[in-house]
């Protein structure tokens, strides 16, 4: 993997342990010359994974709505940022930068931006791990519900396992290294589910 996308809150969030692991995280990439892509915001979580990948010597690249980059929240010292007309833009240029996705602890944006991703995967339209920095069991409660969604058979379990979930961003980046996409096509399964109603 040479880019990997996080999403990550533009807020720091309460607990100083969502801080601590995004700047771990952004050390972790540049120690591996892993470009970091991201929302291209200077504030927040964002703010914080983005400057400690460029002190480690690493490379970032942000993308950025028009709108937000007006509104000054835009981390305009890294080299690499480009400013797109809309957040549907945003998040096709951040997927087809990167070879994986993170989401850290955040808001309903990460959340958003993830689930696209992870349901592109689903779909087949990319074969890039994505994952789940539970920093804290932050994500305990969405990941509990994912499960709820699998036992409803709503998501298949081969679906299921693309969803990488890992508490140390060092463990989380080693299963990305070792990720294998799933054989299974959705549609063949829902049409398999139909066929056995």
């Amino acid at each position: 993997m040479k880019r990997i996308c996080v999403f990550c809150g533009s807020s720091p969030g309460t607990d100083p342990a969502y801080t601590a692991t995004a700047r771990q995280l952004g050390i972790l990439l540049a120690e591996k010359k892993i470009t970091l892509v991201y929302g291209g915001a200077k504030v927040g979580l964002m703010g914080h994974i983005a400057k400690s990948v460029l002190e480690a010597g690493g490379r970032v690249t942000g993308v950025i709505p028009k709108k937000l980059y007006e509104k000054e929240v835009a981390f305009t010292e890294i080299s690499d940022l480009r400013v797109v007309g809309s957040m549907h833009e945003r998040k096709a240029l951040m997927a087809e930068l990167s070879d994986g996705f993170i989401a850290m602890p955040g808001g309903l944006g990460t959340v958003e931006e993830f689930f696209e991703v992870l349901t592109w995967a689903q779909l087949g339209l990319h074969r890039d791990p994505c994952g789940l920095l539970n920093v804290k069991g932050y994500f305990d409660r969405l990941i509990g519900f994912i499960d709820h969604i699998a036992g409803q058979q709503f998501l298949d379990s081969e679906h299921r396992g693309m969803l990488l979930e890992d508490e140390d961003p060092l463990s989380l980046l080693d299963k990305f290294e070792k990720y294998t996409p799933p054989k299974a096509d959705k549609a063949s399964w829902a049409l398999k589910l139909e066929n056995n109603i």
